[in-house]
């Protein structure tokens, strides 16, 4: 029985054995692939590209999610808490920097904040109908101890200092910078800041202006006026250009007056054509006159006008933007400082040595006359832009260094007495076709009679072209 059990076990295992045998055999050859196409093959490679491009989209977007989650982590655990402080890394650069840009939003501020909170009125279209009324109602809400009427005067100077010439927009532009300085000369002398306005009457705020008179600066100082209030006038130095200097001697002078008349608006008159003038007419009025208008038809012509002047400059300072007049840009830097300078120094070894223009210099210094100050017994004052100043005292050796290179025509005592002749010297003029005396004596800050005594001319109506005309320096 056993035997025969082991034959039929012994004869399955060989039909197991031999089934994958029969299969093997049976299946087929496995086929070549088939060749594909030029055209096929493009389209495999561009779809191969195509999962590559995918791919790569793929892990770049990983990486940029992988990159901000560990920029965010680190943000977070450098931020200072509250109770934390911050520190900026000082430098004497960054300091002048930071603090320029403060004074400059703050003058910028005040500037905006005045019109904003004083003078409340939108731009809007004046029409010649009622006109009067705007104006004196305007007038009266500018709240000034200096008296501000109205009339017919005041409004002829009202239109010359809104029209159309540009006049009002470089006053503008000029007072970011002077009026915050003369302002507060007029508060450290207890004067109404108000006054700011005769300075816009007597140069438009131009440090360099001249008039034919002779008198020259912001407060248009005649020679003799200055030196009675200490302003410093010579060959090498001018303080009736110096801004600051000169402010301090008008408030000196107008303070003065002031005190002579006890009225604001003869103190104006007076600063125009002098205290002797304005007596005469007080007196030709029987005496103890109201005001300027009471003495108004016995003043010099030319001082008339200057009251209504101050009046009408007022309100177009006040009320520009009523008139849709526009501010320029300053032309120099409004945030300065001071550095005093005890040797002498022309501006070119500053502009040289440091960062900053020598236009924007003799801007700032327009007293120095051949740009030399002319320091040595006494110190004097440079004007830099704010920025600039650490620069300064960084570089002041290598500034004075250049002296020999800048300085040698003036470091010699009869050089500079030479210089100081050229500033008074002659010069020739050649007429030309459509030239006037009046506009050839206005370039030269001259007066027309001065040309025709210096040239020996009767008529000066009567010009050759190509005739040379004298003029004296001044």
């Amino acid at each position: 029985m056993t035997a025969i059990v082991n034959k039929t076990l012994l004869a399955l295992l060989l039909i197991v054995v031999s089934i994958p045998t029969a299969h093997a055999q049976k299946s087929p050859k496995p086929k070549k692939p088939k060749r594909l196409s030029v055209k096929q093959q493009l389209a495999v490679e561009r779809m191969r590209a195509d999962s590559l491009a995918a791919l790569v989209d793929e892990y770049r977007d990983r990486e940029d999610r992988l990159l901000n989650n560990r920029r965010n982590t680190t943000e977070t655990k450098d931020k200072p808490s509250r109770n934390e402080t911050t520190y900026i890394a000082y430098t004497p650069e960054r300091a002048d920097s930071l603090a320029e840009l403060l004074h400059m939003q703050h003058s910028d501020d005040a500037f905006q904040r005045f019109f904003d909170d004083y003078i409340c009125e939108p731009a809007e279209v004046i029409g010649d109908e009622a006109l009067d009324s705007l104006y004196a109602e305007r007038l009266k809400k500018m709240v000034s101890p200096i008296h501000l009427p109205y009339n017919p005067l005041v409004r002829s100077y009202i239109k010359r200092y809104t029209d159309s010439s540009g006049l009002m927009s470089r006053v503008l532009a000029l007072s970011k910078y002077y009026f915050p300085m003369i302002d507060e000369e007029l508060l450290k002398a207890g004067l109404p800041v108000e006054l700011h306005a005769m300075a816009i009457i007597e140069s438009a705020l131009h440090a360099k202006a001249y008039s034919r008179a002779g008198a020259a600066g912001l407060w248009q100082f005649i020679p003799t006026t200055a030196k009675a209030y200490g302003l410093e006038i010579n060959s090498m130095v001018d303080e009736r250009y110096d801004a600051v200097k000169s402010t301090k001697a008008a408030c000196r002078y107008m303070k003065n007056l002031y005190d002579m008349y006890d009225d604001w608006s003869l103190a104006i008159a007076a600063y125009n054509c002098g205290p002797g003038n304005v007596n005469k007419a007080i007196a030709r009025t029987g005496g103890n006159p109201q005001s300027f208008w009471d003495v108004y038809d016995h003043l010099p012509r030319e001082t008339r006008g200057y009251v209504p002047a101050f009046i009408a400059a007022s309100y177009a300072y006040a009320y520009h933007r009523a008139h849709d007049i526009a501010c320029d840009e300053p032309p120099m830097p409004i945030a300065v400082d001071t550095v005093h300078v005890d040797r002498l120094l022309h501006l070119d070894q500053v502009a040289s040595t440091i960062d900053v223009d020598s236009a924007a210099l003799r801007l700032l210094n327009p007293q120095y006359k051949l740009d030399i100050i002319p320091a040595g017994n006494k110190s004097y004052t440079l004007v830099l832009p704010a920025n600039r100043v650490s620069q300064y005292v960084m570089n002041r050796d290598s500034i004075f260094a250049k002296d020999s290179l800048y300085l040698k025509e003036y470091l010699d005592p009869a050089n500079i007495d030479k210089a100081k002749a050229a500033t008074t010297g002659t010069t020739y003029y050649t007429i030309k076709k459509g030239d006037t005396l009046g506009a050839i004596a206005r370039r030269y800050h001259v007066t027309t009679a001065q040309i025709m005594r210096w040239n020996n001319m009767t008529n000066p109506d009567k010009l050759s072209i190509g005739r040379r005309l004298r003029i004296e320096k001044r």
